[in-house]
């Protein structure tokens, strides 16, 4: 099993910056995928960026080139550094594991998922 803790959360201006990180105990680069996704308020769960198990990164298409995913494969930890936030961007987030196939929508409830950390961007 796979057990996500995300950190990093936290309120920022619009503008801003935050890294959130994701310790994953359990997980394994060559054979899970792993990923970052949000859910806010009165809408439906999104995927925002992910690695495959051959290490192929994705991103959804409206946070591409302000978000980037990265990890530490000897800390088995997952991070997502966030520029340019937007009160859009207001949202719990939460990091994911799941063995292939790795789009977003193969996520679901088999799948090992950390509790979250809320990002906050005032305008």
């Amino acid at each position: 099993e796979v057990h996500p803790v995300e950190s990093g959360g936290g309120s920022v201006q619009a503008g801003g910056s935050l890294r959130l990180s994701c310790a994953a105990s359990g997980y394994d680069s060559r054979r899970h995928c792993i990923g970052w996704f949000r859910q806010a308020p009165g809408k439906e769960r999104e995927g925002l960026a992910s690695i495959s198990a051959d290490g192929t990164t994705h991103y959804k298409e409206s946070v591409r080139g302000r978000f980037t995913i990265s990890q530490d494969s000897a800390k088995n930890t997952l991070y997502l550094q966030m520029d340019n936030l937007k009160p859009d961007d207001t949202a719990m987030y939460y990091c994911a594991a799941t063995f292939p196939p790795c789009s977003f929508s193969d996520y679901d409830v088999l799948s090992y998922w950390g509790q979250g950390t809320q990002v906050t961007v005032a305008s």
